[in-house]
């Protein structure tokens, strides 16, 4: 380019810099993306007979899931169900997010999502779902756990847990009326549930509604139970409330339906030990 004077200048264009660093973000964000991806995937780590059964294209025999989300849901089955020995842990389910580090290769069974079944009767696979699963998440983690079950002649059971201020009534609410148990089950589910059903406007949200989703996209008989209760924490009486299940749960599996109070106690404490912020 020339001045009025006739020198000569070199200019670059700005046009052509800006597009490289564009580029070269744009490409930077992508990488940031697929990375941020793969660490938030769900992975599924099964026992090696497990393992090699799903490498060879089968599934689990596997006729009665039980999925608990929550605290309180999962120590109901520890004390009711799974205090005895006929079970063995055959699995985890691994999902890092902002408020799970349970991809990280923790080990604790409090860091994943830890899936039993019954030595006598492996038709029978437990989890329980301690651990965040965030929004983004639900999808993956439910067709992942869902691809090694059979869609056919499976009943699947959901134990939720959540608080009472999360449940919509035109009717006064008294603190004495909770915690109490409300249902929602898929359309193929056949069987009478144990409590009344969820009253509109009220929903399910989280693990619970992705896996009742599921089943009912894929015609599965299913049923959720959630629990409202005015504790945010662990609590014994919570726990309890899911007692009416076990008249469908003793079915299929053995359980203990008085267990003693220690039990109970001990899993209480052992949950409100990681949350004593402000004691």
């Amino acid at each position: 380019m020339a001045t009025f004077f006739g020198e000569v200048l070199s200019v670059y264009s700005r046009a052509v810099e800006e597009d490289e660093d564009e580029l070269d973000e744009n490409e930077e964000d992508e990488q940031i993306r697929r990375e941020l991806e793969e660490k938030r995937a769900v992975h599924l780590h099964w026992s090696p007979e497990i393992t090699e059964l799903l490498k060879a294209g089968n599934k689990l025999q596997c006729s009665s899931f039980i999925l608990a989300v929550g605290n309180n849901a999962a120590s109901f089955l520890s004390a009711y169900v799974l205090a005895s020995a006929n079970w063995d842990a055959v699995g985890r389910a691994l999902a890092w997010n902002e408020r799970s580090r349970s991809g990280t290769g923790q080990s604790s069974e409090e860091s994943a999502c830890v899936f039993y079944r019954h030595k006598d009767d492996p038709s029978v696979l437990i989890c329980q779902a301690i651990c965040h699963i965030a929004e983004d998440q639900l999808f993956q983690w439910t067709e992942k756990v869902f691809d090694c079950l059979p869609s056919r002649e499976l009943t699947v059971t959901v134990l939720s847990d959540c608080t009472v201020a999360d449940y919509k009534t035109a009717d006064y609410l008294c603190s004495s009326s909770a915690p109490f148990l409300r249902s929602l089950h898929s359309s193929a589910f056949s069987h009478q549930p144990v409590c009344q059903s969820l009253e509109q406007p009220n929903i399910i949200t989280g693990l619970p509604a992705a896996v009742l989703n599921h089943c009912q996209v894929h015609r599965i008989a299913a049923v959720v139970y959630q629990c409202y209760s005015d504790v945010t924490g662990p609590d014994s009486v919570t726990v309890e409330s899911f007692k009416p299940v076990l008249t469908k749960l003793g079915r299929s599996i053995q359980v203990d339906s008085s267990p003693s109070t220690d039990v109970l106690l001990k899993l209480i404490r052992s949950t409100e030990i990681q949350s004593n912020l402000y004691i």
